[in-house]
């Protein structure tokens, strides 16, 4: 005889029972961080998840609640949030390898490079950042390579270091927020079923005010403080110039790439030929990396750089940095913690634990703004709880789907929050595994270049603002 809908309810999950595999979780990365560091979050986590998730159905056996058709609906829901991002991930990770072989990403740092001028060197550096961050879809890359170069730039100009990191991270955080290559705005998007364009459109809403208020500091800082000393063409500059055959014909690819999104092309379809376009211009552009090879040769050649990495050996450690890429495989670990976030997800909604949380926790939320502000606001204690942004995002997005539904609000609301609240203040976390990762790479600590990341800092405060004002806020039928 079926159960009747009050012997259910009595055999619910009770709340101390869904908190204790999110507690699991929460003590292993803690456990993580402490005897590993935040570093190895990222590369331990798929295994925490998948703990985490282990105990989540043994605590639901123990007490009986497991039920066959709810673990059905909660695998369907978990693998359509999470699936879609695989192919994307692994679309990002050609094109970005592709753009680097063309010599796309080496013209558009070495023309910003160009650029400086001591006065402006703030300004232009955040937004140079931003800009490669955008087209190589990595604040971390972006960070390591040419952040490493701005700092030592702008020590011989006089800045602070602090200023400058602030500078940095500022753009860098901002390129991997919108950009259509990274690999949290993909997972953002996907966790919460929304079209990753219609996802980056909706954050430049709170995104474009945070990003020119830092960019207006960083000029005024520059123009009216004390006086520099004017450097020399940067090195990195120079070596790249060496490296690849530069020009400004290389940038046609990426401005037919922003054409395509405008045009609204799908989102894969404008990631192959974008690709595609950035193989062939490194066949017929760049032929020092093929020399020998015949054309099957060098077809085999480029097909083997995408999916193991490409790389240059320059002799110089920052150049060798900015050039290399890891490819399809560089890009399999964060696949194997997506399918592992699945796994997490799909037993917390099919044994109930899930909802019973959300329930709990957004008790009493109604208007928009609350909402918003509550979706922030957990974003960032997760993120500072979990030390990891695909964590934070993935959790947060299980978590206030279903309110967001209830109260008819859109998904890309949800997931413009989840990216405003995790992903741009993931840096100023100290013991983040980016805020450990930038403070060690950049040689400032997080507390000194904290004040100046001011784009991370006033993105969630815009989406909050943006809330409180209704911009954009529509209610769905």
């Amino acid at each position: 005889m079926k159960d009747t809908p009050k012997k259910l309810k009595r055999r619910e999950i009770p709340f101390i029972a869904a908190v204790a595999p999110v507690a699991i979780l929460f003590c292993l990365l803690t456990a993580v961080i402490v005897f590993k560091g935040p570093v190895a979050v990222t590369e331990l986590s798929p295994f925490t998840l998948l703990v985490s998730a282990a105990s989540a159905l043994i605590i639901s056996l123990c007490l009986g609640t497991i039920r066959r058709r709810r673990m059905r609906v909660g695998f369907k829901r978990a693998a359509t949030q999470v699936l879609p991002a695989i192919p994307l991930l692994i679309f990002i990770a050609l094109l970005a390898t592709s753009w680097m072989m063309a010599g796309v990403v080496p013209a558009m740092v070495t023309y910003g490079m160009d650029m400086l001028n001591p006065h402006w060197f703030l300004a232009v550096t955040c937004l140079v950042s931003a800009v490669v961050s955008v087209m190589t879809g990595s604040s971390w890359s972006t960070i390591a390579t040419i952040g490493v170069a701005f700092i030592g730039i702008g020590d011989m100009m006089g800045h602070n270091s602090a200023w400058t990191a602030g500078a940095v991270i500022s753009g860098a955080y901002f390129g991997d927020k919108v950009s259509p290559l990274s690999d949290t705005t993909v997972i953002a998007s996907s966790t919460c079923e929304v079209d990753i364009f219609d996802h980056i459109k909706y954050m430049m809403i709170t995104t474009t005010p945070a990003m020119l208020i830092a960019l207006v500091i960083f000029g005024l800082k520059g123009f009216f403080g004390e006086s520099f000393n004017y450097a020399e063409t940067s090195p990195l500059s120079a070596e790249l110039g060496r490296i690849f055959n530069l020009s400004p014909w290389l940038l046609v690819i990426p401005a037919a790439t922003v054409i395509m999104i405008a045009l609204r092309v799908p989102t894969l379809v404008t990631l192959g030929l974008s690709s595609l376009a950035g193989v062939v211009t490194a066949l017929i552009v760049q032929p020092q990396f093929f020399a020998g090879h015949g054309f099957s040769g060098k077809l085999g050649k480029s097909a083997l750089d995408l999916l193991t990495g490409f790389s240059v050996d320059t002799g110089s450690e920052t150049a060798d940095a900015l050039i290399s890429t890891g490819g399809v495989a560089g890009i399999l670990p964060v696949v194997f913690l997506v399918l592992s976030a699945l796994v997490f997800g799909w037993v917390m909604i099919g044994t109930g634990m899930l909802g019973t949380l959300t329930e709990r926790l957004t008790r009493g939320l109604r208007r928009p703004v609350s909402i918003v502000s509550a979706s922030i606001a957990s974003g960032f204690t997760l993120s500072a709880c979990t030390a990891d942004q695909y964590l934070s995002i993935i959790i947060g997005g299980n978590m206030y789907r279903r309110l967001y539904r209830k109260h008819r609000l859109e998904n890309r609301l949800l997931s413009r929050s989840l990216e405003d609240s995790v992903s741009a203040t993931s840096p100023i976390i100290p013991w983040s595994s980016c805020g450990v990762t930038q403070s060690a790479v950049l040689g400032v600590s997080t507390f000194a270049y904290l004040p100046y990341c001011f784009f991370n800092y006033l993105t969630p405060l815009f989406g909050i603002a943006v809330a409180a004002l209704g911009w954009k806020i529509r209610r769905t039928n």
